[in-house]
């Protein structure tokens, strides 16, 4: 079966392309959707569903940008509300990727709407589940962020329908299936994740403590629940522009990546609120750094760290990066839901340090040249 794993490591998140007979399906999308309309380009398909598995709290989809570039349905599962045209699959649902079967199976517990997605081949053959925030590989769900936007909802009583998710409708299915995750280790949506990013579900059976059979619900819940730290605060913000819907990745970048003279920024910093973000190496920005400027270096997991530092969505900011690195800095921070950025600065720290030397020497041969009663302009 043609599945293909795309996974983003900054945010240890992982999408899906599966193709069949000209027709492709993509899982869980990122917010840029270029690359995925690249990849199926390449097979002449076209791009004739976009599965969510849940409303994603970790990172902002790319749902609505690629059916409004494909022309691709959203899909989610039973039990959703999206804010936007969508099919809502009911349980047991059946959807065609050419000769591919795509059966939709409702795995509440996570979230209410999670859903898990069997897929199976052109000869009738299940070949695995990708299976959302439902199942990872050595680990569950949490089950305590939809609370934080659903405020009926109790994380005990969302572990319990995560109990009766996995024993009545992932566990009963073959062994031989492939789990197909969206995240692996490194991810807050989980406490146990593995650093693989598949496995079988036969072995996950036997591995996963989650999936221990001898477990009772009671036992299941307290399981779960221990050892959850506290979800970072972007998580709720980011549930809500994946249900309401988002400005275009495309709006985003026209609005940030827009480069700005050392005067120009300076005025900005001045006349705005925004946050002047320097995406700089530590090393690099221990050595000089522009005043009043936050420091969260691009590399690594950039975006998880701007999600918990950067306390409001809605923040305007004003970047300093390595040159050349300015549009990958805006679309990181777009993945996770800050889309004002309002420009960047131009050469980057090394333009302003230039200026501001070239300022302190002409004050000083200035005042040079007046001790001596001379007058002389620069």
């Amino acid at each position: 079966m043609k599945i293909e794993q795309i996974y983003t490591g900054c945010l240890a998140h992982a999408a899906y392309y599966v193709e069949n007979n000209g027709e492709a399906a993509i899982f869980d999308p990122l917010r840029e959707v270029e690359p995925y309309i690249t990849r199926a380009a390449k097979d002449n398909a076209q791009i004739k569903y976009v599965f969510e598995t849940h409303f994603h709290a970790d990172f902002v989809s790319g749902h609505l940008d690629l059916a409004k570039k494909t022309g691709a349905q959203i899909v989610y599962g039973p039990t959703a509300k999206p804010g936007f045209d969508a099919i809502v699959a009911t349980d047991g649902q059946i959807f065609k990727i050419g000769n591919y079967s795509i059966k939709a199976i409702h795995t509440p517990g996570h979230t209410m709407e999670s859903t898990t997605y069997l897929l199976i081949d052109e000869n009738g053959n299940e070949h695995g589940i990708i299976s959302g925030d439902t199942l990872f590989i050595g680990d569950v769900g949490r089950p305590d962020l939809a609370q934080h936007v659903i405020a009926e909802l109790t994380e005990e009583k969302l572990a319990g329908h995560l109990y009766e998710s996995l024993r009545n409708k992932i566990m009963p299915l073959s062994d031989d299936l492939i789990v197909y995750p969206n995240h692996g280790a490194g991810s807050a949506c989980g406490k146990n994740m593995s650093k693989e990013t598949t496995d079988t579900l036969g072995h996950q059976k036997q591995v996963n403590y989650a999936l221990n059979p001898n477990l009772t619900k009671e036992e299941f819940i307290k399981a779960i629940l221990t050892g959850l730290t506290a979800p970072p605060g972007y998580f709720p913000g980011n549930v809500l522009m994946n249900i309401k819907g988002y400005d275009s990745l495309d709006k985003v970048m026209e609005r940030g990546n827009k480069p700005l003279s050392v005067e120009e920024f300076e005025i900005l910093a001045t006349e705005t609120n925004a946050l002047i973000l320097d995406t700089r190496n530590a090393n690099e920005f221990a050595k000089g750094f522009i005043p009043n400027s936050m420091n969260i270096g691009l590399q690594g997991s950039f975006a998880q760290w701007a999600g918990e530092m950067i306390t409001d969505l809605k923040q305007q900011i004003l970047l300093v990066a390595d040159e050349g690195k300015e549009v990958e800095a805006i679309t990181r921070l777009s993945r996770v839901g800050y889309d004002f950025t309002i420009g960047y600065l131009k050469g980057g720290f090394e333009a302003w340090k230039m200026l501001i030397s070239l300022l302190i020497h002409c004050n000083v041969f200035l005042l040079v040249s007046l001790q001596k009663n001379i007058l002389i302009i620069p």
